[in-house]
């Protein structure tokens, strides 16, 4: 079954996030885009949807959690290779951008947690499945 995922995320400053996530390589597409969402393109199949709060709201009752301080989900995406990922966070810090936790290298698997603008954890990893310890 193919399928897409939108990764819907509510963000304080629309201009402020889209501007971060252009720096890291998402591309905008103006086709769900307007003055409350910006749809961000991470691949063909990848999307983040950046909603105001006011937007956000329409679809849940739920209140927003602040991810400065909570953590309810961690969007994982791959990157193919420990040097991207490093290039990665370093326009991520310079954006604005923070480190969600220290560096992980297993050998096999290299990763490194980031903190958008809005504190939502993205984790980028390289993994060598095939290097993968077996036991």
């Amino acid at each position: 079954m193919a399928t897409k995922i939108f990764v819907n995320l509510p963000v304080q400053d629309l201009d402020k996030s889209e501007a971060f996530y252009l720096k890291l390589g998402f591309v905008l597409n103006p086709h769900f885009t307007d003055e409350t969402a910006a749809c961000m393109v991470l691949s063909e199949d990848i999307y983040a949807m950046l909603l105001t709060h006011d937007k956000f709201k329409e679809f849940t009752p739920k209140s927003i959690s602040d991810a400065h301080q909570t953590t309810e989900v961690m969007i994982a995406i791959t990157v193919e290779g420990k040097d991207k990922i490093d290039e990665l966070m370093e326009i991520a810090l310079n954006a604005g951008g923070s480190e969600a936790r220290a560096v992980q290298d297993l050998g096999f698997m290299y990763s490194r947690g980031l903190n958008d603008l809005d504190g939502h954890i993205w984790e980028l990893f390289w993994m060598d499945e095939s290097a993968i310890p077996q036991n």
